[in-house]
């Protein structure tokens, strides 16, 4: 999103109202939450084997017990009633659905997602499923993962699988999340897994997680008996302009970041620009005839997830810092992988969450009136947003954290003052509800309203799930 943008004040909005029909809910990512690495029939994923790969995580860290929620499900289920969750979004692990090549269905996974929809409706909660959160099975990538357009045939036969199982209950499917990470950190980049340095692949992974997301509609829709919604969630990047070529990075970054999802998702084409500026690192020849009118499905919401903005510049010719290798900020970054134009993503002024992200809650109204704009007919939800700080719990064994109840209470504002001005926004997911496996991060970085001892696996609501539940009660943002 490249608008300029001016901030009325300071976004600690009170008394603000929310619709009846608005949706307040959490959510979660299978890797970073459940545990049970090899139980029950999973296989590793390219997080499995990333984070078990020396100096790739944070203290060596790894997903094998994450918050152990596959044990835990009935405790967080009643955690999740007890906020007053109207909404639950939550992310399926594929290798613990089609654990091997073969395809075969693996029973024992299927009925863990079947018993977490069936206790969220017992208790009135929505549930919201995400496909695919970043943990392709291995085997997939042992055999290319999203470079290769034959794990866009797997994908299909997973959303099958999923449809058929869980689509006469499931409220949403989403297909992907932040199919930018998948595509950028994981095969230019390398800092998420499978952690390749290929700019090429990039754009190829990029185009392979555009098709998996048509044809993972096309066979929800085939599928599900029920009558539930159908999305995909981005990242979008809010861009700030630095010195004399701020435009044209802007220009850049949007195409790469931005317009290379929404642009076949929701045009039925890619962008012009995009593959002009990329037209040095590949010629696009794995874009075959009918993908486009594949890729380009009707969706009913889009999922919006957001946590900063973004200032970038031409690259000077002075050497740039490496990119954060953080999953969702772009502080401190260097060109893009698939720029043949060099962009540096510059630091950006305070505060700063506990990732060094800049707090910007006015980036949220620009995007998503942005976004209204581009694109009028098509409602959004905030699937994610949220704040990491370095939480303490009290002697008395409660755990304040100010920082992240006004971070909330900001962003929510933002969120209204789009309603205000006509953005047809249907709900809004806390990123997270609880403390969890932050990827590269390890365990360093809290982001839960929910926090979790990772020695004793207790949780214990913190001061801004309280502030949380009583907005989702009210619906109304208090100071």
């Amino acid at each position: 999103m490249t608008t300029l943008f001016t901030p009325r004040d300071d976004y600690r909005g009170s008394g603000l109202v929310f619709p009846t029909d608005f949706t307040f809910g959490s959510a979660t990512a299978s890797y970073q939450i459940e545990g049970a690495a090899a139980e029950d029939g999973r296989t590793p994923s390219i997080w499995d084997t990333f984070s078990k790969t020396p100096g790739k995580v944070w203290n060596g860290d790894t997903g094998d017990v994450a918050c152990d929620h596959y044990h835990r499900t009935e405790e967080d289920l009643d955690l999740m009633a007890d906020l007053g969750l109207q909404a639950y979004r939550f992310s399926i692990a594929w290798p613990r659905i089609v654990p091997t090549a073969s395809g075969g269905v693996n029973q024992a996974g299927v009925d863990f997602y079947s018993r977490l929809v069936d206790g969220l409706l017992a208790r009135g909660i929505r549930p919201v499923a995400t496909l695919y959160h970043w943990d392709l099975p291995q085997y997939l990538e042992d055999a290319g993962g999203w470079t290769a357009r034959s794990t866009t045939d797997a994908f299909e036969r997973y959303a099958e699988i999923m449809g058929t199982a869980l689509g006469d209950r499931v409220h949403t499917w989403t297909t992907l999340n932040e199919p930018w990470c998948s595509a950028y950190l994981g095969y230019g980049q390398g800092g998420h897994a499978p952690g390749r340095h290929e700019p090429a692949s990039a754009l190829s992974a990029v185009h392979h997680l555009n098709l998996a997301h048509g044809r993972a509609v096309q066979a929800l829709r085939a599928t599900s008996t029920g009558d539930p919604d159908y999305s995909v969630t981005l990242n979008f990047h809010v861009l700030r302009g630095q010195g004399d070529g701020a435009a044209e990075a802007m220009r850049r970054i949007d195409a790469l970041a931005n317009r290379a999802f929404t642009g076949p998702m929701l045009r039925g084409e890619y962008p012009a620009d995009l593959l002009d500026d990329t037209s040095s690192v590949t010629d696009w020849s794995f874009v075959q005839e009918g993908d486009l009118a594949t890729i380009h499905q009707p969706i009913d919401v889009l999922g919006v997830n957001y946590y900063s903005t973004a200032t970038v510049r031409l690259w000077d010719g002075v050497s740039p810092k490496q990119q954060n290798d953080g999953h969702k900020g772009t502080e401190g970054g260097t060109a893009w992988p698939g720029s043949d134009q060099l962009v540096e993503f510059v630091e950006q002024p305070g505060p700063y969450t506990a990732m060094g992200w800049n707090i910007a809650p006015e980036g949220l109204e620009e995007l998503l009136v942005s976004l209204s704009e581009q694109f009028p007919e098509q409602a959004l939800m905030v699937t994610e947003n949220g704040a990491a700080f370095d939480d303490e719990v009290s002697a008395d064994g409660t755990v304040p954290d100010p920082e992240r109840t006004d971070y909330l209470r900001r962003h929510f504002t933002a969120a209204h003052r789009a309603l205000e001005r006509g953005v047809d926004l249907r709900g809004y997911f806390v990123w997270s509800l609880l403390d969890n496996f932050e990827w590269g991060y390890g365990y360093a970085k809290r982001f839960g309203i929910v926090r979790v001892d990772f020695d004793t696996l207790e949780r214990t609501v913190k001061d801004s799930g309280h502030w949380y539940r009583e907005l989702v009660r009210s619906r109304t943002i208090a100071p």
